[in-house]
């Protein structure tokens, strides 16, 4: 596997779409490659920020969560929230590289990753092209940040051993890998956290995917989530009261 940031000029309010961005900024796609962009540079050229100062953060955190946790609930002052079926602090609401602004989670990372997709694909004529939209968060009793998707589209997000044997001929009940999850991961680590001007990745020569030359289905993406009820992590996430976030009133 080959993981290559690619530098591009500051991204801030003033850049215009992100297709501006991609094309100034990516070189000639092939076959097989998969472009991972960062969820920031997405809210920022689609208009998902608010200026600090607008809002009371904690509003907008409020705001942008399906569930939450009240700030004091947590040692470090964030609050951790449930939004689009992922734990996360802050509802995603981050102020670094900002520019002055709250930049919020994209308003339809899915949709984005697709049309990203479908572009890439007719730009560069390919068959097989793959998008990952990522963020950044933390994993319990781990120190430091690594990367999650937020969105795939191009290729299967899953690769499946249930019903396979192990090295022992044991048949394995739950194993799923999680593709998505681990190109973010390695993607992220070389786009770093900080100044370093790499918000696009480019994946190459990666023999474990499984590429689709169309959108995830709905029953796709349906598998990738799991309900509070059903996740392997149920005790913790359900022994907590959770407060009802803006995000799922607006949706009703």
């Amino acid at each position: 596997m080959i993981v290559t940031a690619v530098k591009t000029p500051k991204i801030t309010s003033q850049s215009g779409d992100i297709y501006a961005v991609l094309d100034s900024s990516l070189p000639t796609l092939h076959d097989g490659d998969i472009v991972v962009i960062t969820s920031k540079i997405v809210s920022i050229c689609e208009g998902s920020i608010i200026p600090v100062g607008d809002i009371d953060k904690e509003d907008l955190i409020e705001w942008e969560s399906d569930l939450y946790l009240p700030k004091t609930s947590s040692a470090y002052g964030f609050h951790f929230t449930i939004t689009n079926n992922t734990l996360i602090p802050m509802a995603g609401v981050d102020e670094s590289n900002g520019d002055g602004y709250y930049i919020l989670w994209p308003r339809d990372a899915q949709q984005t990753a697709n049309d990203i997709r479908q572009y890439l694909a007719e730009k560069h004529n390919l068959s097989k092209v793959g998008v990952l939209i990522t963020d950044s968060t933390c994993q319990p009793q781990r120190a430091g940040t690594g990367g999650i998707s937020l969105a795939q589209s191009g290729f299967a997000a899953l690769r499946s051993y249930i019903g396979t044997p192990d090295l022992f001929g044991r048949p394995l009940a739950v194993t799923q890998a999680n593709v998505a999850g681990g190109l973010s991961a390695a993607a992220v680590v070389m786009m770093g956290e900080g100044t370093e001007q790499t918000p696009l990745c480019l994946i190459s020569d990666v023999p474990s995917v499984t590429f689709q030359d169309r959108d995830p289905s709905a029953e796709e993406l349906q598998a990738i989530q799991f309900p509070l009820d059903k996740d392997i992590f149920e005790p913790f996430l359900t022994a907590v009261k959770w407060l009802p976030g803006k995000r799922t009133s607006a949706k009703n």
